[in-house]
């Protein structure tokens, strides 16, 4: 497949190019500067380009089989990145012409309780508050998408780590393991996202992954 990765210089879109060039596919990165790249191989090719713009994403978009997004708020970056880069998205690969799209969300949304999600339960985390909300209403952007999308929430915890080829996945309730944690690896989660995108299980729907 052809696949385009924004956010592929990231922690987890690093990964997710590693995962998918090992698999085959043909992946173009778009990145800030393509001269930073981390990855490298022959079916490799980095581009830049600006997620929230929808021009650009369906200058670089266009020609694809599917694209995914591993954009999120970085460092100084507003929290409000990722929906408006959910609105570029949704415009920009309609332009394009192209259907199938993979994107990274967050846990904070996920339910721990009927009715009640992580970020609003007492002990979440006051400094990922705000991008957590932010993740909550771009998700909330893709309901109303008339595309092919999928929208990822990670583990409650996700960090570099093992890549074990295992993981759980559900819908829209946090997943924990036997001792109540909740958590996966970004090599984990990378793999999820390329078997998401060659056999689409959770098409306009959420899904998450863990252990």
């Amino acid at each position: 497949m052809r696949l385009i990765v924004f956010g592929a210089n990231g922690r987890l879109g690093s990964r997710i190019v590693r995962e998918g060039l090992e698999r085959g596919h043909q992946i173009t990165a778009v990145v800030r500067d393509p001269g930073r790249l981390q990855n490298s191989g022959e079916r490799l090719t980095a581009v830049t380009g600006d997620v929230c713009d929808a021009g650009s994403v369906a200058a670089v978009a266009t020609g694809h089989d599917a694209v995914i997004s591993a954009v999120g708020p970085t460092g100084n970056s507003r929290p409000d990145l990722v929906v408006e880069a959910a609105r570029a998205l949704i415009d920009g690969l309609t332009r394009a012409g192209v259907r199938r799209l993979v994107v990274g969300g967050g846990a904070g949304s996920l339910e721990v309780a009927p009715g009640v999600q992580l970020v609003d339960t007492p002990g979440f985390p006051k400094a990922w508050r705000d991008i957590a909300i932010a993740h909550r209403d771009a998700l909330d952007v893709y309901r109303t998408a008339d595309l092919d999308w999928t929208y990822i929430s990670p583990a409650a915890m996700l960090e570099p780590g093992e890549r074990t080829g295992k993981y759980r996945t559900g819908t829209d309730q946090l997943l924990t393991d036997e001792k109540g944690e909740s958590r996966i690896s970004m090599e984990d989660l990378a793999i999820a996202f390329l078997d998401e995108v060659e056999k689409p299980r959770f098409v306009r729907r959420r899904m998450t992954v863990a252990y």
